[in-house]
């Protein structure tokens, strides 16, 4: 039977501590020995991040009790923060731990505790490291290090070190051997070809970010472990840098194949594709490469924010493990002779991007509509994937689940806008007739991202609820190719402004959404678009907006970190040349303009999107009549983690929708909104 009821007040299973327990994804396969290992999220316990294995028999277990959290802060958003290998005593793994940024090494099977490699800095935010490579026939790990020279953000060297095993460089730095110079900004962890003579990393300098433009660097090893002639190989850093193209080329990943050819993905073509180099030809003046599946419009690469992600993976036999698509992605197995390439059956809509092989098997992490991301083993041999750890459980009836609709709507000039739309949806539960529901647009982070289709229990908390929500992948987001992305150069604020509310308003015009009943929500880049639309606009009763930008002008002279410190001159503009551009745009300068009721969501160690920008914005804001919230959460940095934080979050959220759009809810804490 089904009950009648207005929507935003049906009742629902799905409520904030179920949200908080599921909250986040495991993430960073590998392989040790015969086992896989990955990291996943411990809402409960602070936040941390774990480090599980799945022995040969198939029991999971955690590897590390807490508090150590595998967690890296290399650019602020971390990495590969592990990597193991066996020894005759076992498994051996080294990994950075979260809380005070060290390299660790463990054995697991053998008693003892986490012994450290790496020392303590007191200067600036001390020594990081991400991406590692054991190199045991050397005694030694190969990694990033990010060394911090000053208190300032952007007082900071990045290069790829060597750290003895045996623990000795622990309170040492000079028994840390450099093996690259620092005339890049940015690199990622080395990648050792099959004969161990060379290395090769990826790199890229300011203002580029790693998805403008970026060098692939290779190096002779000596017998010694050294690097020696370092040059670049392929990729181009784009007009802003000395020799730069006009364009740039964003390559995202490099790996080495069996016969010493180097295989990339490079978006050079306006799609990241699959390539492969001979450099040994290159050495000899011919710098071709071949493209191993063109012309299909797809991704075979993303945006590269964590240092050490995968999208592909050579297998023993020469084939490759991909992930590709367009908007949605899949895992397939690459003929790279002839260009077939074979997909893995299964309800995954995403893939995560890491991979790792062993013999003809490949290990990744995918979700689909209907399943949260889970550890899949794809037999390349078969075809058969399988699921084999951190499988999805139903802890709700999944008839509560929301029902996504795969949309394109059309934007200012016609431009194609995607988006995923998820109507309310309950089992027991529908609206008076002629009664139209509340809908909240969600607009992704990066900005240069995306939105993945996959389930979502905040999402499916709000929709089970009768709110509908809209996830807009606005022009700039990635998974439709380098134009589409390239929307928003010198636009933010205004494309991703003007795409979210162009979903908002057919909605509305068709039918499906309540015109004076329409939300906008996001964190960080959302956040921001979320505000700017708030100033920009009238179309939104309310809004929630999470650590957010807010101040461009003062995010881009010193207020972030030093990976994002010159985002802005792509996404807005070099300041030096539009600086009334940084203000004209600014939710902080456009604080009179806001008349709809806001949520601000913000964590005070945020180094990203600091607290201070909220409290300038609030202080321009009070006083104007506008009823709103401010919850800043001890603890939290970037993203909210811990599970009392999210449910919090989640709950006031509801409570400004309940206010607002006029439905009663007795079910969340009632949220006080001042003026």
């Amino acid at each position: 039977m089904v009950t009648t009821a207005p929507y935003g007040a049906w009742p629902s299973p799905v409520d904030a501590r179920t949200v908080a327990a599921h909250d986040g994804r495991p993430a960073f396969v590998g392989v040790v020995g015969d086992e896989v290992w990955w990291t996943e999220p411990r809402p409960a316990e602070g936040g941390r991040r774990a480090l599980v294995r799945r022995r040969a028999d198939g029991a999971t277990e955690s590897v590390l009790p807490g508090p150590w959290n595998v967690r890296s802060r290399v650019l602020e958003y971390g990495g590969q923060p592990w990597a193991g290998t066996v020894t005759e005593r076992g498994p051996l793994v080294v990994f950075s731990n979260f809380a005070d940024q060290r390299l660790y090494a463990y054995e697991p099977d053998s008693g003892a505790a986490p012994r450290p490699l790496t020392p303590l800095s007191g200067v600036g935010d001390g020594l990081r490291w991400v991406d590692p490579v054991l190199r045991p026939e050397l005694g030694e790990v190969w990694c990033v290090l990010e060394e911090f020279t000053g208190d300032r953000p952007t007082d900071v060297r990045r290069v790829i070190a060597a750290v003895p095993l045996d623990g000795s460089a622990s309170e040492h730095r000079a028994a840390i051997r450099e093996l690259s110079d620092d005339r890049h900004r940015f690199v990622t962890g080395p990648r050792i070809s099959p004969d161990g003579r060379r290395a090769a990393w990826i790199a890229w300098d300011h203002p580029q970010m790693p998805w403008d433009g970026t060098l692939v660097m290779v190096a002779d090893i000596t017998p010694k472990g050294e690097f020696d002639g370092i040059r670049p190989l392929v990729g181009d850093l784009g007009p802003t840098a000395p020799g730069g193209g006009e364009a740039g080329e964003s390559v995202a990943q490099i790996e080495w194949a069996a016969d010493g050819s180097l295989l990339f993905v490079s978006d050079l073509s306006g799609w990241w594709e699959l390539q492969r180099i001979d450099p040994d030809a290159a050495d000899d003046g011919v710098v071709a490469s071949r493209g191993l599946c063109p012309a299909r419009q797809e991704e075979f690469g993303g945006p590269l924010w964590n240092v050490g992600q995968r999208w592909f993976l050579p297998l023993e036999n020469g084939t490759l493990a991909v992930i590709h698509g367009h908007g949605t992605t899949a895992l397939g197995i690459l003929d790279p002779v002839s260009g077939e390439l074979v997909d893995a059956a299964g309800p995954w809509t995403e893939w995560a991007p890491t991979l790792a092989v062993h013999g003809s098997r490949v290990f990744g992490i995918a979700a689909g509509p209907h399943s949260a991301y889970e550890i899949v083993e794809l037999d390349a041999c078969t075809g058969r994937a399988r699921v084999i750890a951190a499988r999805h459980a139903d802890v709700v009836d999944p008839a509560y689940y929301p029902r996504p609709q795969i949309r394109t709507f059309t934007g200012p000039g016609g431009r194609d806008i995607h988006a995923h739309i998820y109507p309310p949806h309950h089992p027991e539960y529908a609206a008076p007739e002629g009664e139209l529901p509340p809908y909240v647009v969600w607009a992704h982070g990066g900005p240069t991202g995306h939105a993945p289709l996959v389930l979502d229990l905040e999402l499916a908390y709000f929709t089970s609820r009768g709110i509908g929500v809209a996830v807009v992948n606005y022009g700039g987001s990635t998974g439709y190719g380098r134009e589409y992305r390239e929307r928003l150069r010198g636009q933010w604020g205004v494309v991703d402004v003007e795409d979210c509310a162009a979903v908002a308003r057919a909605l509305a015009d068709e039918g499906g959404a309540d015109r004076a009943r329409l939300a906008i929500r996001g964190g960080s880049a959302g956040g921001w678009t979320s505000a700017a639309s708030l100033t920009a606009t009238d179309l939104y009763a309310c809004g929630t907006v999470s650590y957010p930008i807010l101040d461009l002008a003062g995010w881009a002279n010193g207020e972030t970190h030093d990976f994002e410190s010159r985002y802005l001159e792509s996404l807005v503009g070099p300041f030096a040349e539009v600086p009334e551009r940084y203000r004209e745009r600014s939710p902080l300068y456009r604080a009179d303009r806001i008349t709809a009721p806001f949520l601000l969501l913000q964590g005070m160690d945020d180094v990203i999107c600091p607290p201070v920008q909220c409290d300038r914005f609030l202080t321009e804001v009070a006083g104007r009549g506008i009823p709103h919230a401010y919850l800043a959460f001890a603890g939290e940095g970037h993203g909210f983690r811990r599970a009392e934080t999210i449910v919090r979050a989640v709950e006031a959220e509801l409570s400004l929708y309940a206010q607002t759009f006029g439905f009663a809810r007795d079910d969340v804490p009632a949220l006080e909104l001042r003026t």
